[in-house]
């Protein structure tokens, strides 16, 4: 060893090399899904300001990792819609409206998201504005749904009679089985428009796991490497012999 060191037991350095290449792989790992999180961020970027493309040629096989811009038209059944209760918009509170769309010619339905609607900071759902009728030209990116978050209390959907119907869990399948009829594997986040109430935003959340967060936890993963190897030298440094205290004279 090197001077003022002395040779650490053999299991004590084999513990603290598989400790480091573990923790350094960790952190990798959190770089690599940095890097996929900001690649996801460009395209989805990329396809909000893409030309819409047919809708049919999507729809029932979307490219995965892809977030295809696309038109389409379809009636609204009005009376049929569903609110996200206070999605991460607004500190007011709010709902996410989506409402199914009827595809001409299809054989399920296509499930729009409408936007964000605010709350005034009461439990009150928000006065929802009447949906147009007839066939309506739509245009958005066709996107997977939402995280599905923590299910309490089993399908509250279900047990609801009146519409519109609130949930904090989004799940498509409960949602098509609530509905009676297919739907298609991903939603319709609908543009922006500047005379609709919605606050549309096209934005891919991630959750409590935005890609900075995985380069912090990278960052931690390599202190870890370097602390095990650092703690290893502290316990095995030489220590100097105390000198002995000088006897009294007197």
């Amino acid at each position: 060893m090197l001077g003022g060191f002395r040779r650490p037991p053999w299991w004590a350095i084999l513990l603290t090399a598989a400790a480091a290449v573990l923790f350094v792989r960790l952190g990798f790992w959190q770089l690599h899904r940095a890097d996929y999180k900001d690649e996801l961020l460009r395209r989805y970027a990329a396809a909000a300001v893409a030309s819409p493309q047919d809708f049919a040629a999507v729809a029932a096989r979307p490219p995965p990792d892809a977030y295809p811009r696309v038109r389409v038209q379809g009636r609204y059944l009005a009376d049929r819609v569903y609110l996200l209760d206070n999605p991460k918009h607004d500190d007011r509170g709010g709902v996410e409206v989506y409402v199914p769309l009827r595809v001409p010619g299809a054989d399920r339905l296509l499930l729009a998201d409408l936007g964000f609607l605010p709350g005034n900071g009461t439990d009150q759902t928000p006065q929802l504005p009447a949906l147009p009728e007839g066939v309506q030209d739509l245009h958005g990116l066709y996107v997977p749904p939402p995280g599905r978050g923590f299910e309490m209390g089993g399908n509250a959907l279900m047990r609801q009679t009146r519409w519109p119907k609130k949930t904090i869990y989004f799940d498509l399948r409960q949602i098509a089985a609530d509905l009676g009829a297919k739907l298609y594997p991903r939603v319709l986040s609908l543009d922006a428009d500047p005379a609709s109430i919605y606050v549309r935003v096209h934005t891919l959340d991630f959750g409590d796991m935005p890609p900075a967060r995985h380069r912090a936890y990278a960052f931690q993963w390599f202190s870890f490497a370097i602390a095990v190897v650092v703690i290893l030298l502290v316990l095995n440094r030489k220590r100097g012999s105390r000198k002995s205290r000088p006897t009294d004279s007197r």
